[in-house]
């Protein structure tokens, strides 16, 4: 048997592989390799069925959309930096790669260089990059959407001819509300013409001023056919309406962005009528309710107020008012007399005072001296004499007597 070592490979390298002399396991995977890097560069397309991130490097698997066949993938931080979107296991993509063959293991690889959705996967894309600008924009700030009308007068509805949808809403609406009023306007609810025509509904509903709210109804559907309802004219328009808008598509899961612009999201036309109407005997309920509040309410408050007046009559003070004025009387009877002894007491100690006074000012009037018998001598310039020497012989004086005055000539 010739010998397999890798000496004998160097020796019959080009040599065709035979059972006398065979290729070592090195050459034949070498040679495989070197077929497959002339490959270079190739688009694939399959099914991501692993995706997982290590180190911000991207390991996977690939799949083949119509057979068994599978190719494990890489995708390095540099190029996982660029990519545009996010990936998950199920997405359907096309990539760029470059295929490697690992010698040492014996396994095939291939290198991710760009990568990108296709099909529904690219539709997503485009849906979520229209998302995120509209958030950027604010339309879908719970800031900015409009309180719906307690009562609308009319209702707008943009909806399929003869649709589901559109028997759903007036019939839960009237049956809420007898008396409620509708204005449809029809439109394509799914292919080329539905975006063009919901837009048009909208906006011509919106600038009927008898319009109080306006429903967009679509009795539900698969993925692709509720695309005209995440149309950006569409949005466009539901966000510049000045009317609420109550967006009832009729759908759970892949909900259509009309759903984040409008008003209110209802999750069925039926959802949308009961949102939008009142129930016409929830509200008799609610309005017996509160007459039957308002009516114990006010029986409590007169049984209170009765029950105060019953206290206030059984108090003495008003019972019988006579006793305070008794009381009084008595009280100021008791004044009156306290009253009448502290005068009597205070002039009588005043009077007695007084005569002291009396007296002890009489004691030292000149006139009780003059009652004595003395007389007060004044000269005829009304001075009073006291000295002989300041009355010469012949002048005349003025006696002054204790009763009355006298004239009087001083002798020498």
């Amino acid at each position: 048997m010739a010998p397999t070592g890798s000496g004998a490979a160097s020796g019959t390298e080009q040599a065709p592989a035979t059972r006398e002399t065979p290729w070592p396991v090195a050459l034949m995977s070498e040679k495989i390799a070197a077929w497959i890097d002339r490959l270079g560069q190739i688009w694939i397309e399959g099914e991501v069925t692993q995706w997982q991130v290590r180190g911000g490097h991207v390991y996977g698997k690939l799949k083949d959309l119509g057979q068994d066949a599978t190719v494990s993938f890489t995708v390095w931080r540099s190029v996982a930096q660029r990519l545009t979107s996010d990936f998950a296991q199920g997405d359907r993509v096309i990539a760029l790669v470059k295929p490697n063959f690992w010698v040492k293991g014996g396994s095939l690889t291939v290198q991710v260089l760009d990568l990108a959705h296709v099909g529904l996967g690219e539709l997503l894309e485009r849906l979520e990059r229209l998302r995120q600008q509209l958030l950027r924009e604010g339309l879908f700030d719970p800031a900015r959407k409009r309180p719906l009308p307690f009562l609308p007068g009319r209702i707008g509805l943009v909806t399929g001819r003869d649709s589901d949808a559109e028997k759903d809403v007036v019939r839960n609406a009237t049956l809420r509300w007898p008396g409620v009023q509708f204005r449809v306007h029809y439109a394509a609810v799914q292919g080329d013409r539905a975006a063009a025509e919901v837009t048009a509904g909208i906006e011509a509903l919106d600038q009927d001023p008898e319009v109080d709210v306006i429903i967009v109804a679509r009795g539900g559907g698969d993925f692709q056919n509720l695309l005209p309802f995440s149309d950006e004219r569409v949005l466009r328009a539901a966000a510049a309406a000045t009317t609420p808008i109550v967006s009832a598509i009729g759908h759970e899961a892949d909900r259509p962005l009309l759903d984040e612009v409008a008003d209110l999201r209802a999750s069925t036309p039926t959802d949308a009528a009961k949102r939008v109407v009142p129930d016409v005997g929830e509200e008799l309920a609610g309005i017996d309710q509160a007459r039957a509040r308002m009516s114990s309410r006010l029986g409590h408050l007169l049984s209170y107020e009765t029950d105060r007046l019953a206290q206030l009559r059984g108090r003495p003070v008003v019972s019988t008012p006579e006793r305070i004025v008794d009381d009084r009387a008595e009280e100021l009877v008791r004044w009156i007399a306290r009253g009448t002894e502290l005068a009597d007491r205070a002039v009588e100690e005043r009077g007695r005072a007084l005569a002291d006074l009396r007296a002890r000012l009489t004691a030292l009037s000149p006139q009780a001296t003059l009652e004595r018998g003395y007389g007060i001598a004044q000269l005829p310039d009304g001075r009073v004499l006291r000295d002989a020497a300041d009355a010469p012989a012949g002048t005349v004086l003025r006696m002054a007597l204790a009763s009355g005055r006298i004239t009087a000539v001083s002798e020498g």
